[in-house]
């Protein structure tokens, strides 16, 4: 059984930054794909970026392009997203997820594993 636990999730200015964490207690397969989704009130969740364990490759969705960097620490299975110049337009609950490498990344349904989730909050 995988567990994710998120961190790192806050109130922010509008063009602050903020890092979130997700501590994975274990992955079951070297072809594991982990990905940050968010979820905002009356809105459906998506995808905001994806990175792979094998090969540390990365998607990220257009709206976050240029400004979040997800990367990883493999050994410490911790799974980072770097968000910069925040946007009033981010405020949502961030989810970490992890999963199999199959299928679209920004799709929830390709991942079997989920975090509680960490608010984020940006203030304009």
């Amino acid at each position: 059984q995988v567990q994710l636990v998120e961190s790192g999730g806050g109130s922010v200015q509008a063009g602050g930054s903020l890092r979130l964490s997700c501590a994975a207690s274990t992955y079951t397969s070297v072809n594991t794909r982990v990905a940050w989704f968010r979820q905002a009130p009356g809105k459906q969740r998506e995808g905001v970026a994806a990175i792979y364990f094998a090969d540390s490759s990365t998607d990220y969705a257009d709206s976050v392009k240029g400004r979040f960097t997800i990367s990883q620490d493999k050994a410490k299975k911790i799974v980072y997203l770097q968000m910069n110049s925040l946007k009033a337009e981010d405020t949502a609950i961030y989810y970490c997820a992890a999963g199999g490498a199959e299928g679209s990344w920004f799709h929830p349904g390709n991942f079997a594993y989920w975090g509680q989730g960490t608010q984020v909050t940006v203030d304009s």
